[in-house]
């Protein structure tokens, strides 16, 4: 029997990963063709953002038929062909789980939007003007107000996110059950469970009040709303609970970690684990003109820490560090130019080291980069784009300015395409493809770090192998043993008898160790030569190390 706990998950932008037609565009066979370099990552799950059938306003979010594949990806017998790939290699397959909205050209909405009477009407949630208006104040995700007035009946209708994604309406029960239903047809086709999309927001307030006063614009709000835990407890008894082996991750959104185990305590019957965005990149519209700056490593190990305590030994979480919303792990957090191998490593030792489920995203393992885009042309992500309409052509903002705080923060940094060879295109398509592919992958690519024993590939791999044996990692207190430090996070796992610490220098110079008694312990993983002897007073740039003692905390 499988445990969650003990898995590492493997994200796959399915659009972004590998193209075996040669059109451009990754597919279900391109995956199938790196089920084997996947199991020799030693990844246990792997999670594919939506393949269903969908008129990609917002790349796959935007479902038109839940239990179709798009087309470009491939057909059923492909998806029934990977899932038996995946299974013969001893891996689990679960699936992008999209119920907050569908896409306006899902049928539903098409029925919906011909009459007020019609009997899919109550899938979705509409209101009448007011004072010729939208009927509140609230926005989009992906700018401008998240109401749309239909013409044809007169009312607007609600989406959180592009005016082609309508919120699906959770107070109807036909609604939900139509959802069950095709959460139950993945899961007899063999499934093995779901990452859940925004699913905090599945519950409104039925009064849909302006944002309160001093919160205009706050997108949390739309989170844990008044039935939500009705909703995924109905959703448990009549779906999760039926299928033992089905695997439950929320995607975490305006979730804060005090209520965390409301949605994932052991005995709530709700979900596995929840993610949550407190470390991950601010992309609200104004920060595409006025980006916050990063999180310094404090203010990063002050988040790791709160939420750990907050989930303590009642529920459990997904730690990770990139997907397919942020920017490349090595550009926010390494130095990828000067410290691509040593940064990226170190990233890896904590990512892999930390109390929790861990997810890399694809092309992590090689350390793969933000890429530059030299116009708003070269951009994909809809997000990008409705935000410099709003922004740069209303007159508000230089396009210089803004294309530099895109060049930060956008999305589409995790989906240039998988970086898998030197050779034109990176080896991803054959065709022309359909985002461009980062010029450095010349140097960064699968080929070559195959090959390469010091490698960032085969250092992911080595300690992959090496978490494996390690119940401390997995079943393992945690503390932080120096919270204020600006530049090592050193952190302690105590399990049984014994006691790991992983130690990791955040910054581009050597750095003084203020933690005593360290050469008592013995070295068991570092992305730095220890083989001469180990000076246990300083840290190499970017150097992280991870020391075993017997069952002893470490003096601080």
């Amino acid at each position: 029997m499988f445990n969650w706990k003990e898995d590492i998950i493997y994200q796959i932008y399915p659009r972004s990963f590998n193209d075996s037609d040669g059109d451009g565009v990754g597919d279900l066979m391109g995956i199938i063709q790196k089920l084997d370099y996947l199991s020799a990552l030693g990844v246990n799950i792997l999670w594919l953002s939506p393949i269903f059938r969908s008129p990609n306003a917002d790349n796959g979010y935007d479902i038109s038929d839940y239990r179709a594949i798009q087309p470009e990806f491939g057909s059923m017998d492909d998806f029934d062909e990977l899932l038996m790939g995946v299974r013969m290699r001893g891996m689990r397959l679960i699936l992008d789980l999209v119920v907050n909205h569908s896409s306006d050209e899902h049928p539903w909405f098409q029925q919906a939007r011909r009459s007020k009477d019609n009997p899919y009407r109550d899938f979705y949630i509409w209101r009448p003007p007011k004072d010729g208006r939208e009927p509140n104040n609230w926005l989009s995700f992906f700018s401008g107000p998240a109401w749309t007035l239909d013409e044809g009946t007169g009312e607007y209708y609600l989406h959180l996110f592009t005016q082609k994604q309508p919120d699906l309406n959770w107070e109807n029960p036909k609604l939900r059950q139509e959802v069950y239903r095709m959460m139950r047809f993945w899961l007899e086709k063999g499934v093995d469970g779901f990452r859940m999309d925004v699913i905090p927001f599945l519950s409104k307030d039925p009064d849909f009040p302006d944002y309160p006063e001093g919160r205009y614009g706050d997108l949390t709000l739309y989170a844990n709303g008044p039935r939500i835990h009705e909703f995924l407890q109905e959703m448990h008894r009549e779906v999760i609970s039926q299928y033992p082996w089905c695997i439950t991750i929320g995607e975490g959104f305006g979730v804060s970690a005090e209520q965390a185990n409301l949605y994932v305590g052991r005995n709530r019957q709700e979900l596995n684990m929840i993610y949550h965005f407190d470390h991950a990149v601010p992309r609200e519209e104004i920060n595409f003109a006025e980006p916050q700056p990063e999180f310094t490593l404090t203010e990063l190990k002050a988040v790791f820490d709160n939420w750990d305590a907050a989930i303590g030994n009642e529920g459990w979480q997904n730690i990770y560090f990139g997907n397919h919303d942020n920017p490349r792990v090595v550009s926010r957090f390494g130095d990828a130019e000067r410290y691509h191998r040593e940064s990226a490593t170190m990233l890896a030792t904590v990512l892999l080291s930390l109390r929790g489920t861990p997810t890399i995203y694809q092309g992590d393992e090689i350390g793969m980069t933000n890429c530059r885009f030299n116009s708003i042309e070269a951009f994909d992500d809809v997000q990008v784009r409705n935000a410099y309409t709003t922004l740069v052509e209303s007159g508000r903002y230089p396009a210089e300015q803004f294309l530099t705080a895109a060049n930060r923060i956008a999305r589409d940094h995790a989906r240039t395409p998988m970086q898998w060879s030197y050779e034109p295109n990176a080896g991803f398509t054959t065709g022309n493809p359909w985002l461009m592919v980062n010029p450095n992958h010349s140097r960064i690519n699968v080929a070559s770090q195959q090959v390469d024993r010091q490698s960032v590939l085969n250092y992911y791999k080595d300690l992959i192998r090496w978490r494996g044996n390690k119940p401390t990692i997995t079943y393992g207190s945690y503390r932080d043993l120096l919270p204020d430090d600006p530049v090592v996070y050193a952190f302690e796992r105590k399990y049984a008898l014994q006691t790991l610490l992983v130690i990791a220098n955040f910054s581009r110079k050597d750095t003084e160790l203020a933690i005593p008694d360290l050469a008592n312990g013995i070295v068991e993983f570092a992305n730095y030569d220890v083989s001469d002897k180990v000076n246990h007073t300083r840290l190499r740039p970017f150097e992280a190390r991870i020391y075993s003692f017997k069952n002893e905390s470490i003096a601080t």
